[in-house]
């Protein structure tokens, strides 16, 4: 949501490339994990929806290097918002590593 809530900032011109594309990936790693955990049952499909998810985030990420070096963000503003996409990346990353810890027999 704080993706969301620092792009309305973005420059008109961006709306269908930089600004949507942020928007979808933060949004699409979050759904992605929600579809993980309806998986569950299945190692497999719920290992492949964490690393759908892992993906999004990272992409995430590149869209917001773009956005600073655009000027559109500020470092701190960049700097928390990695930093939150890091916390992330590592709980997916346990989650994928540990499926046992998240209800997977």
């Amino acid at each position: 949501m704080s993706i969301f809530e620092i792009s309305k900032s973005f420059p008109r011109e961006e709306m269908y490339s930089l600004t949507d594309q942020i928007i979808r990936a933060s949004r699409s790693a979050n759904i992605c994990l929600i579809e993980a955990y309806r998986k569950r049952r299945y190692k497999a499909h719920f290992i492949s929806k964490l690393s759908d998810s892992d993906m999004e985030n990272s992409e995430t990420k590149g869209w917001l290097k773009f956005a600073l070096e655009c000027k559109y963000l500020d470092q701190e503003q960049y700097e928390k918002l990695t930093s939150q996409s890091d916390e992330v990346g590592k709980l997916l990353n346990h989650m994928m590593n540990n499926p046992e810890k998240y209800g997977i027999v």
